[in-house]
């Protein structure tokens, strides 16, 4: 066990002297986007590529329920990417689980929501993709549909059919939102989930539904750049499709002016 633990602290003291040094060389034009942990989320995997890509220093945020450390980290960073992976415990949002339930990740469901309500606070630029819309939800108070084809089984579309770097299926992107301003009416996207968005957090708006009306992208209506996008943009972006560059190209220059 200590081995263990001193092996984590290692790790993240590590990560934190990268981050300094990334940060003391970087240009004031040159944001740097934390981006949270999981298993999808390595140093040159889809979400790094995409942040380099749309003009951002991206670094890894360790999982870790230490407020003081992510408050150290946050000081660090001018936005955050909130990343895919497991299911949201469904306690989180005061249900039972139902048996089709996937593997969930307590833990990390402690982090991401200590992790958005705290960068919330900061101003800082949120960026959800897929896990991550579900839980930025979840993390102001909103639910989720534990299950698509059994809560909602006059849907259509297979949305979990996982190839990420095909478009799937279409969606259609609500007038006067922010995804609007980014995509214009319709996006063609990617899909890899049987989970989704049910009951919008408060202040929330949901900004694109797919066609057989499941939630594909909600945004806070008061801030500047809290989204959360249930497709993966990052998967096209690394694959040499830049349809959906410019989620990350606008998550990038609004990280940039709070810096």
């Amino acid at each position: 066990m200590n081995r263990v633990v001193r092996t984590t602290s290692l790790i993240f003291i590590g990560i934190l002297i990268t981050a300094f040094l990334v940060i003391s060389c970087r240009t004031e034009s040159t944001p740097v986007i934390g981006i949270s942990a999981s298993k999808h989320a390595s140093a040159g995997g889809n979400y790094v590529k995409a942040v380099r890509k749309a003009g951002g220093i991206p670094i890894i945020i360790p999982i870790t329920a230490d407020a003081q450390e992510l408050e150290e980290i946050l000081k660090r960073v001018d936005g955050i990417i909130m990343t895919g992976g497991e299911e949201v415990e469904p306690a989180r949002y005061g249900e039972e689980a139902l048996p089709e339930l996937g593997k969930t990740f307590p833990e990390r469901d402690e982090f991401d929501i200590k992790l958005i309500r705290m960068a919330a606070e900061e101003g800082l630029p949120i960026l959800g993709i897929c896990r991550g819309a579900q839980v930025l939800n979840v993390a102001f108070g909103g639910t989720l549909y534990q299950d698509i084809p059994s809560q909602l089984p006059d849907t259509f579309i297979n949305h979990r059919v996982g190839a990420r770097n095909e478009v799937m299926h279409s969606v259609r992107i609500t007038e006067g939102t922010i995804l609007h301003s980014i995509l214009g009416e319709t996006a063609g996207v990617n899909t890899s989930h049987h989970q989704a968005v049910k009951d919008v957090a408060p202040g929330f708006v949901i900004s694109a539904v797919s066609e057989d009306g499941v939630v594909e992208a909600i945004e806070k209506s008061d801030a500047e750049c809290i989204i959360g996008v249930q497709f993966h943009p990052e998967a096209f972006v690394a694959e040499g499709n830049d349809s959906l560059l410019p989620v990350f190209t606008y998550f990038i220059k609004a990280a940039g002016t709070s810096m």
